[in-house]
């Protein structure tokens, strides 16, 4: 199968947008690349009309969690660590059915494919526990979507009390018994998943689909587990899923437990850190934390939205650039960002790091940006060599933007515009892998409204187990309340908040 978009410009996130192309898509690849009009295309090409539009790397989506992309909206901004008590509290009442995960993982798709994302990094957390048949759903559904999926099964192995600091001496003695027992779900049947995921889904769908492993946290592990992970990661070439350092209370939790030392320092100084490892949010980190990163390599993965959100801190964008960190975006959760638009993060992203510096030299630049946008993420999935570049031989994951368009009308600077303008409307045709997953403003690989209906009629039906989970989280409330109060009240030698000082959280 071969495709050409005809006469299109092409984006450059560092020179701009070039005179208009020929690009020649053969089977998988980038097959050509050529000045408008150059590249005679074979009998049985289908055309793309590319004149007034922009063809571009497509979209990644560097990090996501899928399980609750049915949830958006459900919550009021709360922090991490109490917000987590009503998202995912491990309820048998909450084990989703096979079609439940596919449905919720296919709206996800849908959303994406829809604004040009081309590629996604799932983090899947399974409430309460991964199993083969919901695994198999969520692969499924990205198999039928079209989307370039990267997945990882984001479990902990630990006990909760285990994962925070203070809680051990605010809880009366039966609360407490009670988050100290063992996960009955533990390190052996979380490695069983992941011969699974691997056996079964790495490298379908033509290498398409492809696994990735999570730690989820590195205080939320077992070391034995950890090292298993990181195992895995290096036999097979994957990437290495891992919060560190989202929130105060993590910063915290490392002068509490782990003998003043971050998460970042840890998990260098037990041999665990390498190119692989996406580390994800990294907003209280400090210059000794980055300068750690910078030596080993890893990624880090950037979502601005959900920080907001959750009310976590504003990332230390520009330390973290010039120390030559790659930086993907991602979306995070639907229920943390409420929506899965990759064009509002990089907005975010563009934005918010504004209010952090007053030497405004320090501003990301909107072409910064778009690179952390293809570039970043193709380097956080470990595919730099495929994705990310409009070039002959590149994987053909495209997005084709139309410039006649009030984003872009009149147009000043393609590359602020898009990040500072476009919403996603402009998003003409999406390619993965050299098909075309998305054009004429229809999905070509799912029935979009039978899908919105199925998902209304399933999750209309979940409403009273949801209910009933947050009502039950209720009991813990008043004590993580003072576990974070607490947290946010010690001096970590930073603040990742706005302002010169963040004035007590009352208990």
């Amino acid at each position: 199968m071969t495709t050409l978009f005809r006469g299109s410009h092409l984006l450059d996130p560092d020179a701009g947008m070039s005179a208009p192309s020929d690009v020649l898509v053969a089977g998988q690849r980038i097959a050509a690349v050529g000045p408008a009009g150059t590249i005679a295309p074979p009998a049985g090409t289908t055309i793309v009309e590319g004149r007034g539009r922009l063809l571009m790397p497509g979209l990644i989506n560097g990090h996501f969690h899928s399980p609750v992309n049915h949830m958006k909206g459900r919550l009021d901004s709360l922090p991490l660590e109490i917000f987590m008590l009503y998202e995912s509290p491990a309820l048998d009442t909450l084990m989703p059915s096979p079609r439940e995960a596919y449905v919720r993982t296919q709206l996800a798709c849908a959303e994406m494919l829809k604004g040009g994302v081309t590629a996604v990094q799932d983090d899947a957390f399974f409430v309460p526990r991964p199993t083969p048949d919901v695994i198999d759903a969520v692969m499924q559904a990205y198999a039928d979507s079209g989307i370039r999926a990267t997945v990882a099964l984001d479990e902990p192995d630990l006990p909760e009390l285990d994962k925070l600091p203070f809680l051990a001496e605010l809880l009366p003695a039966d609360l407490k018994s009670e988050l100290a027992a063992p996960r009955a779900f533990g390190a052996a049947d979380l490695l069983d998943a992941y011969a699974h995921l691997i056996g079964r889904w790495h490298g379908a769908a033509d290498g398409r689909l492809a696994a990735a492993v999570s730690c989820s946290a590195p205080q939320r592990v077992s070391l034995p587990y950890f090292a298993a992970l990181e195992d895995l990661s290096r036999r097979h070439g994957l990437p290495f899923f891992a919060h560190m350092l989202e929130t105060k209370v993590q910063r915290v939790l490392g002068h509490e437990r782990f003998g003043g030392r971050s998460l970042i320092r840890l998990v260098a100084d037990l041999g665990l850190l390498s190119p692989r490892m996406n580390i994800i949010h990294a907003v209280w980190v400090d210059d000794d934390d980055l300068d750690i990163v910078a030596a080993s390599g890893a990624v880090i993965a950037h979502n601005p939205i959900s920080n907001l959100r959750l009310g976590s801190g504003v990332m230390p964008f520009r330390r973290i650039r010039d120390r030559g960190i790659p930086i993907c975006l991602g979306t995070d959760e639907a229920i943390a960002d409420d929506s899965v638009n990759m064009w509002a993060v990089a907005k975010m992203a563009g934005l918010i790091h504004n209010i952090g510096d007053a030497d405004y030299r320090t501003w990301p630049r909107a072409g910064e940006i778009l690179d952390c946008l293809s570039r970043g993420g193709a380097r956080a999935m470990g595919r730099q060599g495929d994705l990310g570049v409009i070039a002959p031989g590149r994987l053909a994951d495209l997005t084709l933007v139309d410039l006649d368009t009030l984003a872009f009308t009149p147009l000043n600077d393609i590359h602020r515009q898009l990040v500072y303008c476009e919403n996603g409307s402009s998003v003409v045709a999406t390619m993965v892998d050299g098909r075309l997953v998305f054009a004429d403003g229809r999905l070509a690989t799912m029935d979009e409204a039978a899908l919105r209906a199925e998902a209304r009629e399933l999750f209309a039906g979940r409403a009273p187990a949801l209910a009933g989970a947050a009502a039950a989280a209720e009991r813990w409330l008043s004590h993580y309340h003072a576990m974070y109060a607490r947290a946010a009240g010690r001096d970590v030698g930073m603040n990742r908040w706005i302002g010169d000082a963040q004035p007590p959280v009352r208990n």
